[in-house]
């Protein structure tokens, strides 16, 4: 890989452009930045265009690590060069506007004294970690005296725990989805039962492809201590863990899914077998009175009291017909 420049810092610790009138402007790259024992974390609030160029004014990254930050289609991904390394990771989102997970693009260069993170809409969770760095002296102690491959850790750590309050989330619908199942909600909830499954399917499209590109930030361990390398492969079990757990969801909104056809399947089936009995005990009762219903001459022809035993045989056949449906449970 090519070999680029040290990076040209130009601001101080702290860097906010703002306009006279004190208010961000869509021309106004949003930067912030801490700095202790030599190491410095610049956050870009965003990854527009005033952010690209202020990035590219104060580093020589290599021109398709600008191309890869602007792409809307980026996988994630772990590039190394001589002199700094970029990641690409995906974390999943919940969008309040359309209702649905969607995976949040983090870009970070990570060299021997930067760590430079752009998140391509807001991520509360680095907004929170960099709020507690900057405002307190031990979180900032703790961060930054380690170097710059343990604050990586700890960025990245602190945004794939983010996805466990998720997976929490989805585990308490789809308990709920069962006790529905089961209370005579079947036909309600089918709707729900999709919504489950599309929200894992999601999740999974997000974790899947970020699986290796964690394993491969082992190439950020060159900016650790030899006493700290087991970190990375603590973000790595993590994500495991959270993969398994979308495994097992997605076992059980299939079971849900399999449990909820069967229960929808078994009241058609007892409401198929009300009407088949009723169509059974009218069948012969049609049956007489067609034969008697007939324009030729039958027995008991014009006499009052053949239609009185008429009706009390076609009584008699129906409550007998009806006692041993019910015998039978069919009724």
């Amino acid at each position: 890989m090519p070999t680029f420049p040290r990076p040209r810092f130009g601001f101080g610790s702290r860097t906010a452009e703002t306009t006279s009138s004190g208010h961000d402007e869509p021309d106004t790259p949003q930067v912030d930045v801490v700095e202790a024992h030599g190491l410095r974390w610049i956050n870009l609030g965003r990854s527009g265009r005033a952010e690209m160029a202020w990035l590219q004014e104060h580093f020589d990254f290599h021109s398709l690590d600008y191309e890869d930050i602007s792409s809307r289609n980026q996988r994630p991904k772990v590039d190394v060069y001589d002199d700094y390394i970029f990641v690409v990771l995906h974390f999943p989102h919940y969008d309040k506007a359309i209702g649905r997970l969607n995976a949040l693009e983090l870009d970070v260069f990570i060299g021997p004294d930067f760590v430079i993170t752009i998140p391509n809409r807001p991520l509360r969770t680095i907004d929170y970690l960099f709020s507690r760095v900057e405002d307190r002296d031990e979180e900032r102690e703790r961060h930054f005296s380690r170097g710059p491959g343990y604050l990586l850790y700890r960025i990245v750590d602190e945004c794939v725990d983010a996805s466990f309050p998720m997976l929490r989330k989805i585990g308490n619908k789809l308990e709920n989805l069962e006790e529905d199942i089961f209370e005579g909600r079947s036909k309600e909830i089918v709707r729900e039962i999709s919504n489950a499954k599309q929200e894992i399917i999601n999740f999974r499209k997000i974790v899947r492809p970020q699986r290796t590109a964690l394993k491969d930030l082992n190439a950020a361990r060159r900016y650790l201590v030899e006493d700290q390398e087991l970190y990375f492969d603590d973000i790595n079990d993590a994500s495991e863990r959270v993969w398994d757990t979308l495994e097992n969801f997605k076992e059980v909104a299939e079971a849900l899914e399999g449990s909820n056809e069967s229960v929808l399947a078994h009241a058609q089936s007892d409401s198929l077998k009300v009407l088949t009995a009723i169509t059974v005990i009218v069948l012969p009762l049609t049956l007489i009175a067609s034969v008697f219903g007939m324009n030729v001459k039958v027995p008991g022809e014009a006499e009052s009291h053949a239609f009185w035993i008429l009706m009390g045989v076609m009584l008699a056949i129906l409550g007998g017909m009806i006692w041993w449906f019910r015998r039978n449970d069919y009724l």
